[in-house]
């Protein structure tokens, strides 16, 4: 990775030498735990939501707000989160970001209503959004070149280890203590997070020209536009879209803040946003596949624990360790992660990595009503090392394709295409999954004869054993709509596969990535 001018952006320069000291990886494991920290608490409520909508007196659809509200705010602050680190310093902007994730944590722990566990997840989200690229910023700058797919690797296996033991940990405190420690069990680890970033990073001044020249259009801009759109594709589907008033106010809210956002890069003198990194074939290529990355990675994770839960009658903790296989790989490859950074070609890498994963969605679509958690293990673990092989490279190719001072921007911009990825992906099969079990169930039922003997000896036959005829009737629509549910999640596995095959050809724009010396972390 080429060396650039030290006195270009804000913080420290990139580190000079062969090797960092103690503090620079002291650092990056700050950066690390923290980024986990955020992706975890995307889904360890998922595991909780049954009991934690009982116990504060939400509905089912007032319930998915409790996950909504932290996803559209870390969504909204995650491409602001290079600005904010210009404008406070690095240092700064993550102790106030750990400082304020705690207490909002605990505010979500205490909460005995909708609205404070909302107001809580939301400020978890604002605060939590900003580990997540930072993360990527700390080993540019804190790490040389020849260390730093060291670090790149601790991020990618993180990131994708946060939201596959999210489910495990919510589900293992919900039946063995309450609740409320899926979110007290943050306030030990920010605390040694705190510890971590006052040793690891160096004080910087805040520069206050960024808050007087700031792209006030733009800033308003993103956080209408993505909060907005956020906000439509997770709720359009239970609001039955356009026919929905909120619906389609909240997508004008969306129009607006684009529209805000594009005059802020023509207009801004520091645009709050680099968008035009994006005009870069490589980088717009990481970007594509980062939404794919996500679709695939937020989408199994969504799906999975459904089909346990409706089909195999699994409980929380059940579930977790079955999505936990998907985060196996990680810990096995992790010694060797540098190494094949090094070795391996970019182009390589990631095709194996996308097309592992849309294999690992094509193992699945045979699924049965008799299928348990055992017949993910296979696809699960091939998902697992798709996902590490294809995110360790995509992160070293955000940092390289960019100049050193664009560094923040690029990570904003990754990490916000994978969350979008998986907000698609939740929109997408929600509405995908309606259409097709009707489609399903319709076409089963068509095929019943009433006049069949077959038909009316089962009737007969369950009417029998369950004691009426009204009875069979429902056991029999019953079993119909079990079928077309695990038909339908065969179609979802078939899609997501499809899909992400049609993103493995942008492979082919990826540049080398720069070639390393070093990988030794002493």
């Amino acid at each position: 990775m080429p060396t650039r001018d030290p006195s270009s952006g804000a913080g420290p320069p990139l580190a000079r030498t062969d090797r960092a000291d103690l503090t620079a990886w002291l650092a990056v494991a700050a950066g690390a735990l923290g980024a986990m920290l955020a992706t975890l608490d995307i889904s360890i409520v998922n595991s909780a939501l049954p009991t934690i909508q009982g116990e504060i007196g939400a509905s089912g659809t007032e319930g998915t707000w409790v996950a909504t509200a932290f996803l559209v705010a870390e969504i909204v602050i995650i491409p602001l989160s290079a600005w904010l680190e210009r404008l406070l310093g690095l240092r700064t902007l993550l102790i106030v970001a750990v400082a304020s994730f705690t207490a909002f944590s605990v505010v979500c722990g205490l909460a005995g209503d909708l609205t404070t566990m909302i107001i809580g997840r939301t400020g978890q989200g604002l605060t939590g959004g900003v580990l997540i690229p930072t993360a990527m910023t700390i080993v540019a700058k804190r790490l040389p070149p020849a260390q730093q797919p060291i670090g790149l690797a601790v991020f990618g296996m993180t990131v994708i280890l946060g939201p596959v033991m999210g489910p495990l940990v919510g589900g293992w405190l919900t039946e063995n203590l309450s609740w409320h420690y899926a979110f007290f069990v943050n306030v030990p680890v920010c605390a040694l997070l705190l510890v971590l970033l006052f040793i690891g990073l160096p004080h910087e001044r805040a520069d206050w020209s960024y808050l007087r020249d700031a792209d006030w259009a733009g800033i308003a801009g993103m956080v209408l536009a993505l909060g907005g759109l956020t906000v439509v594709l997770e709720e359009g589907h239970r609001e039955e879209w356009f026919a929905s008033a909120l619906i389609v106010q909240l997508t004008a809210v969306s129009v607006l803040g684009f529209a805000l956002l594009a005059y802020g890069q023509l207009k801004a003198r520091k645009p709050v946003l680099k968008l035009r990194l994006m005009l870069n074939r490589q980088f717009m290529s990481v970007v594509v596949m980062a939404l794919a990355l996500g679709m695939v990675m937020y989408g199994s994770t969504y799906v999975i624990p459904q089909f346990l839960t409706l089909i195999s009658d699994y409980n929380a903790l059940q579930t977790g360790l079955v999505i936990f296989w998907m985060g196996v790989p990680a810990f096995l490859l992790m010694p060797f992660l540098p190494l094949m950074i090094r070795r391996m070609h970019i182009r390589i890498a990631v095709g194996v990595g996308m097309a592992l994963m849309a294999l690992s969605c094509f193992i699945s679509i045979r699924l049965t009503a008799e299928s348990g958690g055992g017949v993910f293990t296979e696809s699960q673990f091939l998902r697992g090392v798709g996902m590490i092989l294809t995110m360790m490279f995509l992160n070293q190719a955000t940092v390289a394709s960019v100049p050193a001072e664009d560094a923040g921007d690029a990570s904003g911009i990754f990490n916000a295409a994978r969350n979008l990825g998986g907000s698609f992906a939740l929109a997408g099969l929600a509405t995908f999954q309606d259409q097709r079990i009707w489609h399903h169930s319709r076409r089963m039922e068509e095929t019943l004869n009433a006049n069949s003997p077959r038909l009316q000896e089962h009737l007969d036959s369950l009417a029998v054993t369950l004691g009426g005829v009204d009875a069979a009737t429902r056991a029999l629509a019953g079993t119909i709509q079990r079928e077309a549910f695990v038909m339908t999640y065969n179609d979802v596995f078939t899609v997501m596969g499809v899909i992400t095959l049609a993103t493995l050809p942008l492979v082919l724009f990826l540049r080398p990535l720069p070639k390393t010396t070093s990988f030794s972390m002493h």
